[in-house]
């Protein structure tokens, strides 16, 4: 799934931190980021964000995958 717009900060090295997302009307805060690993999904190097927020008054854990290569966010396993 493909949110519509990601809010990034990127550190002086050029490493992207995702801040929120907005998918279909639901703007999401990223609450914490609790792992970052490097990833390949189908030979293209990617960015795996294990990350939590509060959604509808519940902690959920889900990823959010930045590709490297074309700079697309993915939303992955929520």
């Amino acid at each position: 799934m493909k949110p519509d717009t990601v809010i990034v900060h990127f550190d002086i090295d050029g490493t992207p931190q995702p801040l929120r997302f907005k998918l279909k009307d639901n703007a999401i805060r990223i609450e914490q980021i609790v792992s970052v690993t490097d990833d390949k999904l189908a030979g293209n190097k990617m960015l795996c964000f294990r990350c939590q927020s509060e959604i509808d008054g519940v902690l959920k854990p889900y990823e959010i995958k930045f590709e490297v290569q074309t700079c697309k966010w993915f939303l992955w396993k929520m």
